[in-house]
C-alpha cells in the first residue's frame, strides 16, 4: 500500500495545534488532541449554534459579517446596539435614537442605520453613522419609511421599498446615499415593504421579498434601474434575513402565509436555490455576510423576539475534519 508521503510527496506534519491557514486537502497530526486532521470542503450547506445576543431582539437592523457583526435597535423600540466578534455579543453604545423596523447596511466598525418606526407607530427619516464607537446623526432620508431593504456601505448606500405610515403607502421610492446625502433615483418595479437588500454599493444591490402582497420577487439594480431577475422558490416577508451580493446571495427565514419560515435559499446570480433549513424559523430577523457561503441570522421573531444566532457555512467552504478509524 502506498504512504501518504508516496502520493503526495510529504509527510504528515506533526503540530501542537492546528495551522492558522491551512490549504485544502493538507492533512496534519494534532499533538495535543492526539488525532489526525485534515482541510476538507463542505458538500452541503449547515447552520450551527453562534453566541446569543445579550438582549432578545426582532424587527432590527444589522450590518457586517459572520465574524464581525452589528445588531441595532429592534422591537420594545429599543436603541440597544450590540457587536460580533464570531463567537459573543458586547453591548456598546446606543442608537441616538429608538427605534424598530430600521434598515441597515455597512461593516461593523462603519454602518449606517436609516429610517424605522418609533413608539407610536411614526415613521422616522433619521439615519445615523456608526465609526466603530459611537452613532452620529447625518442626514435624513427624503421619504421616512420603516420596514425598508438597505444595502450597499456606510459611504455609498441603498435604501429600497418599505411602509410609509403618514400616507399610508407601500413604497417603490429607492434613495440613493453617497456618503453626505440621500438622493431619489429609480423606483422598484413592484412597490414592497420587508422587503430583504444585499449588495456592495449603491450601484450594485439585490432586493427580494416583501410584502403587498406576499412576494417572491426580487429585483437588480445596476445603479441607473431595477431590473425583474428570477424569483424566489419561496415567497416570503417580514424582513427575512440576507448576505452577499447581486452575484452570490443568501436568504433566510422571513414570515410565510402560513407563519414563521426556516427556509434557506442560494443565488447564483440567475436563480435562487433551495438550501440547509435554519435551525429556528424565525421572521423579522437581522442578517450578515457578504457571500452565500457565510451567513450570520440574528434574533428575530420565533413568533416572540429571541437572542438566538446562527451561522451559515455554504457548500465548498472550507471545514476542518477529524480522521477515526471508523
Amino acid at each position: 500500500m502506498a504512504t501518504y508521503k508516496e502520493i503526495f510527496g510529504t509527510n504528515i506534519e506533526v503540530l501542537a495545534s492546528d495551522p492558522a491557514n491551512p490549504v485544502t486537502g493538507q492533512v496534519w497530526y494534532n499533538s495535543t488532541d492526539n488525532v489526525v486532521k485534515g482541510l476538507a470542503a463542505t458538500t452541503a450547506g449547515a447552520w450551527a449554534t453562534g453566541g446569543s445576543l445579550n438582549t432578545a431582539k426582532a424587527r432590527l437592523g444589522a450590518s457586517g459579517t459572520q465574524t464581525a457583526a452589528l445588531a441595532f435597535g429592534g422591537e420594545n423600540v429599543t436603541a440597544t446596539t450590540e457587536s460580533y466578534d464570531g463567537t459573543s455579543w458586547t453591548e456598546v453604545n446606543d442608537l441616538n435614537t429608538a427605534r424598530r423596523l430600521l434598515a441597515g447596511t455597512g461593516i461593523q466598525t462603519a454602518s449606517l442605520a436609516f429610517g424605522g418606526e418609533s413608539p407610536v407607530a411614526t415613521d422616522f427619516s433619521l439615519t445615523e453613522s456608526w465609526n466603530g464607537t459611537c452613532w452620529s446623526e447625518v442626514a435624513d432620508l427624503n421619504t421616512a419609511r420603516n420596514i425598508s431593504g438597505g444595502s450597499g456601505l456606510y459611504t455609498s448606500a441603498l435604501g429600497a421599498g418599505g411602509f410609509n405610515q403618514g400616507v399610508p403607502v407601500t413604497e417603490a421610492k429607492t434613495e440613493s446615499w453617497n456618503g453626505t446625502c440621500w438622493t431619489e433615483v429609480a423606483d422598484l418595479n413592484s412597490a414592497r415593504s420587508g422587503n430583504m437588500s444585499v449588495g456592495d454599493s449603491n450601484t450594485s444591490s439585490l432586493t427580494f421579498g416583501g410584502s403587498g402582497p406576499t412576494s417572491a420577487l426580487t429585483e437588480s439594480w445596476n445603479g441607473t434601474c431595477w431590473a425583474e431577475v428570477g424569483d424566489l422558490t419561496t415567497g416570503r416577508q417580514c424582513n427575512s434575513g440576507g448576505s452577499g451580493s447581486v452575484t452570490a446571495a443568501l436568504v433566510y427565514g422571513g414570515e410565510e402565509p402560513l407563519g414563521e419560515s426556516s427556509k434557506t435559499e442560494s443565488w447564483n446570480g440567475t436563480s435562487w436555490t433551495e438550501d440547509t433549513d435554519l435551525s429556528t424559523a424565525r421572521s423579522s430577523l437581522g442578517g450578515a455576510g457578504t457571500s452565500n457561503t457565510l451567513g450570520l441570522a440574528i434574533g428575530g421573531a420565533t413568533p416572540s423576539s429571541t437572542t438566538a444566532t446562527e451561522e451559515f457555512t455554504g457548500a465548498g467552504a472550507p471545514l476542518t475534519v477529524t480522521f477515526t478509524d471508523s
